[in-house]
């Protein structure tokens, strides 16, 4: 993968090294979608909402500190990424659309830090989007995770786990999340993880789509040893293969983000078909 030299995005806010209150805004929409999106990496629900639950305090203060070498290589891989996905959004959301793309905004943290509209986010979580404020929230210790707990090697994992979240702004851009956010306490358990599923599992071919566009139209470029590393990242995310390694078996009705083989092979669709409009998970008789 060469990044390196890449324009990098301005959407971005760095807070590492400021300290955070733990004002908890978990009531509404926003709350809930904090802890359905950061369970992208495994994040146990229970445990998810007890940490949620307890938190109590104020605001985010000071100033972000110095960075290491490393954090420095991952801040920059990041913004030039996101601004990848920026350049590649704006001419599909045109070409493919007829519409104007607004870009989402990379806020990177360490361990805690209060959201627009999301309650607290917790580096436990894993990245996710916050459709509140419309950023991503990043604790770049996770790329560490990456590759330590969930096996998944190479920069382009990483890439993808931001291209993802970038699908869920699509999603929000579109009014997919607005509308499944507006279902959900209507349904039964079971059902509302069915949505949760298809919305993850749309997600993954956006990163998908944004991984066919990329060469083309941003400073990166990749070449299919990424992408297969891409979907070896989402392989190893997958609600299965989690439960598994965590609890030995597998609840498919508790199921979230879908399996190993649903998240490989969505990904592999939209970088096989680069039509954004090709990956209606919601229309897929297997997922219902």
């Amino acid at each position: 993968m060469k990044w390196q030299g890449g324009r990098k995005s301005d959407n971005f806010e760095d807070r590492r090294g400021m300290s955070g209150g733990q004002k908890l805004t978990l009531g509404g929409v926003g709350g809930i979608i904090v802890l359905i999106i950061g369970f992208l990496m495994g994040g146990d629900p229970s445990q998810l909402l007890q940490q949620a639950q307890n938190m109590t305090g104020t605001e985010q203060s000071g100033q972000p500190r110095e960075l290491n070498a490393e954090e420095t290589k991952l801040t920059d891989f990041s913004r030039i990424v996101l601004a990848s996905t920026e350049d590649v959004w704006t001419n599909l959301f045109k070409t493919q659309l007829g519409k104007t793309y607004k870009g989402t905004e990379l806020l990177f943290y360490d361990g805690g830090t209060e959201t627009g509209g999301c309650g607290i986010g917790k580096s436990s979580y894993g990245p996710f989007y916050c459709p509140g404020d419309q950023r991503i929230y990043l604790d770049l210790t996770f790329n560490q995770e990456l590759t330590t707990k969930f096996g998944a090697k190479g920069e382009f994992a990483l890439a993808y786990v931001i291209a993802h979240e970038v699908g869920h702004h699509i999603q929000q851009l579109v009014g997919l999340l607005p509308q499944t956010n507006s279902m959900r306490g209507k349904l039964s358990e079971v059902e509302n993880n069915k949505i949760s599923v298809m919305t993850e599992l749309q997600a993954d071919f956006y990163a998908g789509v944004w991984a066919h566009h990329v060469n083309k139209l941003s400073d990166i470029e990749i070449d299919y040893n990424d992408i297969l590393d891409g979907m070896a990242a989402a392989e190893a995310v997958g609600d299965d293969k989690l439960q598994t390694q965590a609890q030995g078996y597998a609840v498919p009705d508790s199921f979230t983000h879908g399996t190993s083989a649903q998240r490989r092979a969505w990904f592999k669709k939209g970088y096989d078909s680069g039509d954004m409009q090709a990956g209606n998970t919601f229309q897929d008789p297997s997922l219902k």
